[in-house]
């Protein structure tokens, strides 16, 4: 079977022949451009004052536009104006999409962006639009996807060329300013990408069309079919998704090692009814990338992933989604091993969010860079000299120790062309410490901690999404109840303000993506309104406040009624807009799960709490429409398969009659929630539930009690935390 990538290169055999193969045997002369300047591209911006150089991102709000705002490229943000003249002039699009704390965009800015003369090649042949992927996430799926099909792989930053009516012919990721063996230079590229739409522009349309049909195609395929999920399936997908295990460092697949926190996530799921060694590689995952240098072991907080097997060096930026799920999947795995240590790593990692990553009103920033001063991890690295001026020498000794602290040094940058030497990224080495060297280790971190706290940080994307302070919200909330930490359910509560007062509009029943310096954007994202449910949904089951319930039943009504395709199942990632050349469905679950993952586990809940049918409706239609990728292809799935095992047995619904914020209801309250049992909701007997909680309450009875229900049959009430844990534990998912 011809695979959809051989058909897309079928489509552009032509236009890459003539349009690369020149480069590439050094044959090619300079492609001599037009000087003549139009009046729209010597078009200057207030500013220019401070800076040699202002272009249109100057007015826009993301920190990566701002990033690229005194380039000599003529950046257009993504919008109507660049559309208009790009049909006006005839001339291809130049798409390059990137984030803010993307280390290779920062060296294709640095290399190429900010280099006149490679400027003036963009800014004479093409109309260059420079887009955030964090506040557009659908127009990246649909180039990424593009690109993948295209050149067989993808990433940061994504530079695609498109027609003026925005179809995609030709793209890839990095480009160096010089040619490289294998790889064409950045100016090579345009000059042959100009001259191919020059010479031979109705070609590039026509493929141009060809790809962007087969796109469509292509992001179908395999969707749709219809069918149930069977207990097999689960079965077939735990074994699929635990055969790259690596039994000597952990984690799954080889290096780059990410976290992709939904696939332990789901092999805990499953392990704890069918399968204990699952859990027993999670665990140990766990406390592997808590040991190495991915893990920021005195600040808190996890790095994007690892790009070697061993979790030591980490790409060194810092997410807010990442974390958010790392909380999750920590949590599980303290439940189900009662390792102290798991609990740690969630406490350490919220410490760093509120401290570093948390708006003075209550939103969650985006991310933080890996670079500082245009050095990748300098502000984590050490040389054992600086720590040898720091610390007395019982300090350095046990240093040393725990963390492997040499003279060489572990990590060099080769990227950078001048890198810092004797760099040592601290991972634990030696974790076996009697209770004096913890006492000298704990001292040495804390002047560690001064010390680095003094250096220039990295830059912080201060941006706050919706979507991501959903993943957080929930994470953070479920964090108070299981630790007993009332500071995190605060945070909760202050975040939903924060997006209530300035992502939501209570008139309009309308939320917005991004929020930045006062002002949000207007993007309509699915993902936005699937995060922030499955937030609200778990703070609910935390506190019981019908104010949560009632919020999550709006965005839910509004999630549907804006991207759920009624006909088929399944929900677009946004709505129908003139920008985007084909509306997508993403189901796979990556470094964040997909939208349609996470919606449909929270409908599920959701359902479950309100007795609302049609949530459940819509839930069970999505999972039919994805079922095929489920059955075929788990390992792409995986957030998605732990919607469906939760979709398959009727949950447990843990029922708190009384007053909801008495001592004794809090405490039932962390008893549920600090038993390990995926298939339950919690919830009270007021306000939009169901009516058969509602029927448990006794209006009479002021004493608060527990019910643990299934179906319309409940367990006897108890107010005793130890027996509600017990019955829990037997009762089976």
């Amino acid at each position: 079977m011809v695979s959809y990538g051989e058909v897309l290169f079928q489509c552009m055999k032509h236009v890459y022949v003539i349009a690369f193969a020149f480069s590439f045997i050094n044959v090619l002369s300079c492609f001599k451009v037009n000087a003549e300047e139009k009046e729209n591209e010597s078009k200057v911006i207030q500013g220019k004052k401070e800076h040699e150089f202002t272009n249109r991102l100057i007015n826009e709000k993301s920190p990566y536009l701002l990033q690229h705002a005194h380039n000599p490229v003529n950046w257009y943000p993504w919008g109507e104006e660049a559309f208009e003249v790009a049909k006006k002039e005839q001339k291809p699009i130049l798409l390059s999409v990137g984030y803010s704390t993307c280390h290779w965009c920062h060296v294709m800015e640095r290399e190429s962006f900010e280099n006149e003369e490679i400027a003036k090649i963009m800014n004479d042949n093409f109309i260059c639009i420079k887009l955030d992927r964090e506040e557009r996430p659908d127009v990246d799926k649909i180039y990424m996807t593009a690109v993948q099909a295209l050149v067989g792989g993808g990433g940061w930053p994504l530079n695609v060329f498109l027609t003026p009516d925005l179809k995609p012919f030709f793209g890839g990721t990095y480009f160096p300013p010089k040619a490289a063996p294998g790889r064409a230079s950045w100016p090579d590229l345009l000059q042959n990408i100009a001259k191919v739409w020059k010479d031979k522009r109705e070609d590039v349309i026509k493929d141009a069309n060809n790809i962007s049909e087969k796109l469509g195609e292509f992001a179908n395929e395999g969707k749709g079919e219809g069918g149930v999920i069977e207990e097999e399936d689960f079965s077939k997908g735990l074994l699929q998704l635990k055969s790259e295990y690596d039994p000597i460092y952990g984690g799954w697949g080889k290096a780059p090692k990410f976290p992709r926190p939904s696939q332990p996530m789901f092999l805990l799921q499953l392990g704890s009814r069918l399968d204990p060694e699952a859990i027993q590689q999670v665990s140990f995952t766990c406390k592997k990338m808590a040991a190495g240098g991915m893990y920021d072991q005195l600040g808190g907080g996890f790095c994007r992933y690892s790009v070697d097997e061993k979790w030591l060096v980490p790409h060194f930026e810092k997410m807010l989604y990442d974390n958010a799920q790392l909380v999750h999947l920590y949590l599980d795995a303290f439940l189900l091993t009662q390792e102290k240590s798991h609990s740690l790593v969630v406490k350490d990692i919220l410490r760093y969010i509120l401290r570093d990553m948390t708006h003075p009103d209550g939103g969650f920033y985006s991310a933080e860079d890996a670079d500082s001063e245009g050095k990748e991890g300098k502000f984590y690295c050490w040389t054992k000299s600086d720590l040898e001026k720091l610390l007395t020498e019982e300090e350095m000794g046990i240093v040393i120790r725990y963390y492997g602290v040499t003279r060489s040094g572990n990590f060099e940058d080769h990227s950078d062309p001048e890198p810092l030497k004797e760099q040592n990224i601290l991972s634990v080495v030696d974790s076996k410490l009697g209770f004096a060297d913890i006492i000298l280790l704990e001292t040495a971190k804390k002047k560690m901690f001064e010390v680095r706290s003094k250096r220039v940080r990295p830059g912080l994307d201060d941006k706050v999404l919706t979507s991501w302070n959903g993943l957080m919200l929930g994470a953070i909330a479920r964090a108070s109840v299981v630790l007993g930490e009332d500071e995190y359910l605060s945070a909760a509560h202050k975040n939903v303000a924060f997006i209530k007062k300035n992502l939501w509009d209570n008139k309009e029943k309308r939320l917005y993506h991004r929020w930045r310096d006062g002002e949000r954007d207007e993007a309509q994202i699915f993902d936005t309104h699937a995060y922030l449910l499955s937030g609200l949904v778990e703070l609910y089951g935390v506190t019981l406040d019908n104010n949560y319930l009632s919020f999550s039943i709006e965005v839910a009504d509004r999630m549907i009624a804006a991207f759920y395709d009624k006909e088929a199942g399944g929900f677009f990632q946004s709505t129908g807009t003139k920008d985007l050349i084909l509306r997508l469905k993403e189901d796979y679950d990556g470094a964040e799960p997909s939208g349609n993952s996470v919606a449909v586990y929270a409908l599920l809940k959701l359902a479950a709490i309100t007795g609302n049918k049609s949530y459940r409706e819509v839930a069970d239609k999505t999972l039919s429409y994805f079922s095929g990728r489920m059955k075929t292809m788990a390992i792409a799935v995986p957030y998605m398969l732990s919607a469906a095992d939760f979709a398959s047995r009727e949950p447990n619904r843990v029922v708190i009659a009384g007053e909801i914020n008495s001592t004794k209801a809090k405490e039932l309250l962390r008893a549920v929630h600090s038993v390990y049992q995926p298939h339950k909701v919690v919830l009270g007997t007021t306000g939009p539930i169901e009516e058969f909680a509602k029927s448990l309450a006794d209006g009479e009875k002021t004493d608060v009690q527990a019910f643990l229900c299934k179906g319309k049959h409940c367990e006897l009430p108890t107010a005793d935390a130890s027996k509600l844990q017990k019955m829990l534990l037997k009762k089976e998912g």
